[in-house]
């Protein structure tokens, strides 16, 4: 009967363990729309282009700052001085961006939203 009572001790303790939630990925991830709908409310925020400078130049989000995702590793970001303020990180597509997202958190950034690709964006473009 003892031997019952520490089986099932146990087995409780595993599934409890098992069903804790995994661990979040530390930043937001949000559609298109409520990306825009954040730029509309908010006021201290950035917006993060992470695709190369190449790219930047042809076009992107007017105020974007353009900080390249091949170029976030474990040094700091002299353009991203506030760890705490909300950035909000685009790329071509989503992918570059994603990846970016979890290496800022990755640094200690705190308030990221990665919004996907500039392909989808509906708002003006600038050219350098």
């Amino acid at each position: 009967m003892k031997h019952k009572i520490i089986a099932v001790l146990f087995l409780t303790i595993f599934l409890v363990g098992c069903a804790a939630p995994a661990k979040e990925s530390g930043y937001r991830q949000v559609e298109m729309e409520e990306a825009v709908a954040m730029m509309e409310e908010e006021s201290e925020y950035l917006i993060l282009d992470v695709r190369t400078p190449e790219e930047f130049e042809e076009k992107h989000i007017p105020g974007a700052v353009n900080v390249p995702n091949e170029t976030i590793d474990t040094e700091e970001i002299p353009e991203l001085p506030d760890k705490e303020q909300l950035i909000l990180v685009y790329c071509r597509s989503g992918n570059r961006s994603k990846q970016a997202s979890a290496k800022l958190v990755d640094l200690g950034y705190t308030n990221i939203v990665e919004f996907g690709g500039i392909k989808d964006w509906p708002g003006e473009t600038v050219s350098e």
